[in-house]
Parts: structure tokens; C-alpha cells; sequence
């Protein structure tokens, strides 16, 4: 049972590449429906005077990719930044600078998702409200992709959607590299991983891309 919360001493011993072990091997117990049980009440009280994750994680949205349940997480272990079609914004990489420069977190991972809305309306070209403005963020995805797929160069081509999902994964790591000086010293010098990842629908399975 899940009853002890990290504690800073446990945090600083990890390495990016434990960090990113454990989250894959908590999204197994998930796809294989044996996730760990939980004492939310002592976690919840053990965590009252600070926290001390080991990961954030930057995601979409989707009601389908619940990114604690989906890895297998409980209180305290992780951060999560979410915003539709898990791009970087201002407040994104400052959440994420905070996560890892300020309260130790090991790990970034972008987490995309299969057939996700937000890419969709990007390949469509949606014009709505505020919409289009964070469409925006999906466009380089969407224009790197039409390179590299055939067919109809829209929502309907299955292949078109997955591989801008995948290219918008990556170039947002790009960007949070280019845009984050913190974030990319703490990369180079090897006290932090940013990694990107695709969650399967269908399966439950997040694939590292």
C-alpha cells in the first residue's frame, strides 16, 4: 500500500532516469489493472507542510488521460500542467521552472495523446474565439506533418492526426529547451530529463516517443 509521501530526502536521492522507471512502470500496473492501493488520509497528512514531487507532468486536458490514475500516482508524487494539446506557453515553463528549479522535481514529460481534440482542430484549421489563438501553438506541429504524411491533410486522415500528435510532442520539448534557459543548464548538466510521450487510447499504454 501507498501510505508514505516522498519526503525531500528521498526526492534528491532520485535520478531523471529512476524518476522516468517508476512512471513507466506505474503506467504498466495500470494497463494491466493491478495499480496500487492507496492511504489518500495519511498522504493527505503527511503533505500539509510541503511536497516534494518527483516528476511534472505536462499534459492535455482529455478526460480520457487522467495522468495520476493513468501512471499510477498518488498525492504528492507528481506535478501536473495541463492545457489543451499539451503545448508551452509562459505560464507553462514557468510552472515547469518552478517544478524542477524550485521545489526539485526530477523529470519533465510531455505527454500527448492519441486522437487528441485540440491536434484535430489544428488540422482542421478551427477559427473560434480564444480558440484559434491556442491553436496557434499546434500550427509548426501541423505543418511539420504535412510533409511527412500522404493523404488528406485534415482530421480525417488518421495518420495525419497521430503524426502531429507525436511532432507536436517533440517540438514543444524543442521549445521548453529553447525558451528555458533554467530548464535546459539543469537538462545539460544532468539534474533533470525532459522526455516526450504518447498515451495509446485504446490500450492505456504511454509509448516514449
Amino acid at each position: 500500500m501507498k501510505n508514505i509521501a516522498i519526503t525531500k530526502e528521498v526526492q534528491s536521492s532520485l535520478s531523471p532516469a529512476s524518476v522516468l522507471e517508476d512512471l513507466l512502470e506505474g503506467n504498466n500496473r495500470f494497463v494491466n489493472n493491478k495499480t496500487q492501493a492507496v492511504d489518500n488520509g495519511a498522504l493527505v497528512s503527511q503533505t500539509t507542510s510541503g511536497q516534494f514531487p518527483k516528476a511534472v507532468i505536462l499534459s492535455c486536458i482529455d478526460s480520457r488521460v487522467p495522468v495520476e490514475t493513468v501512471l499510477d500516482q498518488a498525492i504528492g508524487d507528481i506535478f501536473v500542467a495541463r492545457v489543451a494539446g499539451n503545448f508551452e506557453n509562459v505560464d507553462i515553463l514557468g510552472s515547469l521552472e518552478y517544478s524542477c528549479n524550485v521545489a526539485g522535481s526530477k523529470l519533465i514529460l510531455v505527454l500527448g495523446h492519441e486522437s487528441c481534440g485540440a491536434v484535430k482542430a489544428a488540422c482542421d484549421g478551427v477559427e473560434l474565439g480564444n480558440i484559434t489563438d491556442m491553436l496557434a501553438n499546434i500550427l509548426p506541429a501541423v505543418k511539420q506533418s504535412a510533409d511527412e504524411v500522404d493523404g488528406e491533410l485534415n482530421s480525417s486522415n488518421s495518420a495525419f492526426v497521430a503524426k502531429t500528435v507525436e511532432n507536436n510532442v517533440k517540438l514543444t520539448i524543442e521549445r521548453i529547451r529553447e525558451k528555458s534557459q533554467i530548464l535546459k543548464e539543469m537538462e545539460d548538466n544532468g539534474e533533470i530529463s525532459i522526455v516526450g510521450g504518447v498515451y495509446n487510447l485504446h490500450t492505456g499504454k504511454v509509448e516514449l516517443l
